[in-house]
């Protein structure tokens, strides 16, 4: 009889382990997030983290909690043991964090793994060490109530997946979100988070939920926020969003918590957004930290490996009460005019929101545009001069310069502004109306990377250094890029633990907010690892700088100002869009007037 060659086989126990560790652990952040949840799960009021450049060298989670005896202990390393399930019934109503039974066996599958755990009855402790998924190692050791783990050497033996892990900074910040994460959705349980044996943060027990907001974001950030408060039946909505007039270009905090599991969640996210509807401006968005509690049987956490994602058993109520929940205080403060214009049936969320005004423009609603707009700053080159009762405008330098050109030109003609927004002006035959905010944005990035080019970018030293406090998941990686920041004509200095003064700015963008700045520039170098050479990631650093400089829409101009912006537009070969892609100018050449006056 002719023998059959079989080309499917079982693969062994040890690589079955290392494809499991894989999906549960994609980073040190994911063994934090494993562990700090099981203590949680052990019902621990302190947690402490340490972790050793970035976790990529040492993770170590410490909790008083209730600990686990010797027998347990060794089953706990075991794939798919578990105390948090019983039978299959339990699945349907899970309220724990930690329930597949596969986190430990897979963190300890791709590292030097150590367990030190002792129940509070006890009088010693068990050790557990396990080493690349080898055959475990059940000691016995005195040690306090609890449960310690030490993660060594991630990814040691997979080296393929190692290589993939980025900067420790960045790493870093991935770790400081999940402790963060950890800390906002259990406010009972103490907190403490150092890297490199040096502390980040300290978070005590919390008397409630705005105290622990307090706590991790700060008050510059709680200040701008909006308090949000619903419950319709079984589900309940607490939490936070921001005050539109104050949101960001970035999506940092938008936190989703579902039962106090931190997930991500098109439905909810989706809800939110549509709550602001268009009062939110070109290309900002909301920041927000929404919790979300509902019986356990009506949402299923067990649809993603490492518990990110979670499906609701009827996502159009839950769609429906979060957009109710926001828009409640977006109505109370007055802060979108259109909702108090909502039918009866809207307010309840069975409708799309219609707004009644235009649009936001950087923060202020369009329709109040045409309202005085007092001058905050000049624009760069740009000084105001007082004589007597009077103010005027002068120019320096080469502002002074261009204007002073373009007013002998016969080919430029300055109309002046719409909506304080846009300057309408003619140059040669053509008429233009130019949005005043990106035609400077362009002119001033332009500057700014050919003096980067040059390697001459112009610095000037600030009369009072603007201090600045940074979130803490930002701290790491600013350091690494101080050099860098320097090169481009912005110098800082460290004065606490996550308190900076900036010294230097780029003498091209005169006096702005230096802090919001320096934010927009951090998001912008986190992104660093995903590109390829130096001039892809300067580039987006530059735009920032030059977003922050310009001047702002809904900013009265006088006319030698507009002369000198749209001289410079023009010496820079007139670029249509600014660095980030949006329009500058909409052109009607004579033809085209004579087409639509039908004078052809």
């Amino acid at each position: 009889m002719m023998s059959v060659e079989t080309r499917i086989q079982v693969l062994p126990e040890f690589v079955a382990s290392q494809i499991a560790a894989g999906e549960i652990v994609e980073r040190p952040a994911s063994v934090v997030k494993e562990l700090v949840d099981n203590s949680l799960d052990a019902r621990s009021t302190v947690i402490s983290i340490d972790v050793v450049h970035g976790g990529k060298t040492l993770i170590r989670v410490t909790d008083n909690g209730e600990g686990m005896s010797r027998a347990d202990a060794a089953l706990a390393c075991q794939r798919f043991a578990t105390s948090k399930l019983r039978n299959q019934n339990d699945l349907m109503g899970i309220t724990t964090y930690g329930f597949r039974g596969e986190a430990l066996p897979s963190i300890a599958a791709i590292s030097r793994f150590r367990m030190l755990t002792t129940l509070h009855e006890a009088r010693s402790g068990t050790v557990v060490s396990i080493e690349g998924g080898g055959p475990p190692s059940v000691e016995e050791r005195g040690s306090p109530p609890g449960t310690r783990i030490e993660v060594e050497k991630l990814f040691f033996n997979t080296p393929a997946r190692q290589k993939f892990l980025k900067t420790t900074a960045t790493e870093f910040s991935h770790v400081v979100h999940v402790v963060q994460q950890a800390a906002l959705a259990n406010g009972q349980t103490h907190f403490r988070l150092t890297h490199n044996d040096h502390p980040v943060f300290d978070y005590p027990t919390a008397a409630t939920f705005e105290d622990r907001l307090l706590q991790v974001y700060g008050a510059k950030v709680m200040d701008t926020m909006l308090s949000i408060q619903l419950e319709r039946g079984t589900v309940q909505v607490q939490g936070v969003a921001v005050n539109p007039c104050h949101a960001r270009t970035s999506r940092t905090p938008q936190e989703i918590f579902v039962n106090r599991r931190a997930v991500k969640n098109a439905t909810i996210a989706h809800a939110v957004y549509e709550s602001y509807g268009s009062f939110l401006p070109k290309d900002r968005h909301p920041v927000f930290v929404i919790m979300l509690d509902l019986e356990a049987h009506e949402v299923d956490v067990n649809v993603h490996p490492s518990k990110r994602e979670v499906k609701f058993h009827s996502p159009d109520l839950v769609h429906r009460v979060i957009k109710e929940a926001v828009r409640r205080p977006l109505q109370k403060e007055g802060v979108a005019p259109s909702l108090q214009g909502l039918s009866a049936a809207d307010a309840n969320g069975s409708e799309t929101m219609r707004p009644a005004t235009p649009d936001l423009i950087d923060g202020r609603p369009a329709g109040n545009v045409d309202a005085p707009v007092p001058m905050t700053r000049p624009l760069p080159g740009v000084v105001e001069v007082k004589t007597g009762s009077h103010e005027r405008v002068g120019l320096t330098g080469h502002a002074q310069e261009s204007a002073a050109a373009y007013a002998l030109d016969p080919d430029v003609w300055i109309f002046g502004q719409i909506h304080a927004t846009y300057i309408l002006a003619q140059v040669g035959d053509t008429l233009h109306v130019l949005d005043q905010h990106t035609i400077h944005e362009r002119v001033l990035f332009e500057r700014l990377w050919r003096e980067r080019k040059n390697r001459q970018i112009r610095s000037q030293r600030l009369l009072i250094p603007e201090p600045v406090d940074l979130p803490v998941s930002m701290v790491t990686t600013l350091e690494e890029c101080l050099p860098t920041l320097a090169d481009l004509g912005l110098e800082l200095e460290r004065l606490g633990q996550s308190a900076f003064v900036i010294r230097t700015v780029p003498a091209l963008l005169g006096q702005m907010d230096y802090g919001a700045l320096l934010e927009d520039v951090l998001n912008d170098v986190s992104e660093w690892n995903s590109l390829d050479s130096f001039d892809k990631r300067i580039r987006p650093v530059l735009a920032s700088m030059a977003c922050q400089g310009a001047v702002q829409a809904g900013r009265h101009m006088q006319e030698p100002e507009m002369k000198a912006i749209v001289h410079d537009w023009l010496s820079e070969g007139v670029p249509m869009t600014c660095p980030h892609g949006r329009r500058i100018s909409l052109r009607f050449g004579s033809d085209e007037l004579h087409r639509i006056f039908r004078r052809l």
